[in-house]
């Protein structure tokens, strides 16, 4: 799987806990963040487990087992959780040496490092800037998520069938 999509089920991951962990304090499972991403709970935990390496969620194992956010959403930012599950650059040069007999070929692969190392420091600054809580509050003001709130007020958030 890409890094792209790792990164993105990592921060629906997040953004849902941060929402269920308003209502309650309990631990969530694999298989209720699994409910909402709509996923293999083998896959969630794969996550879980880069996001735990980086101190961004506990497990609690034994009676009430589960996961819990191990910060504030205030303070994880999208760059914390891209740097947990991010393995490889952004950008990959050539896997084999371009042809060094060829102008391009001899030059191409330090011009596009200095292209992807400007395009990928841009991208960590702007992604720095920005927390769960606010990834949680833009996707709470989407439209479908207004209708949804409103025709579920008197349910608990913890019945993932009602959380996007």
């Amino acid at each position: 799987m890409s890094v792209v999509s790792r990164y993105t089920v990592a921060l629906h991951i997040l953004t849902w806990m941060a929402l269920v962990s308003k209502d309650k304090t309990d631990s969530v499972t694999s298989n209720q963040i699994a409910a909402s991403v709509n996923t293999n709970p083998v896959f969630i935990r794969r996550i879980l487990a880069f996001l735990g390496k980086e101190k961004l969620v506990t497990v609690q194992f034994g009676a009430g087992a589960g996961w819990s956010l191990a910060k504030s959403p205030d303070s994880i930012t999208l760059l914390d959780v891209y740097q947990a599950v991010e393995q490889k650059p952004l950008f990959e040069l050539h896997h084999s040496t371009p042809n060094q007999s060829c102008p391009v070929g001899r030059g191409i692969q330090s011009a596009l490092h200095e292209f992807y190392g400007n395009a990928e420091d841009a991208m960590k600054k702007e992604l720095s800037q920005s927390t769960i809580s606010d990834l949680l509050v833009k996707t709470m003001a989407d439209p479908q998520n207004r209708l949804i709130r409103r025709e579920t007020s008197q349910s608990r958030v913890d019945d993932t069938r009602e959380v996007p």
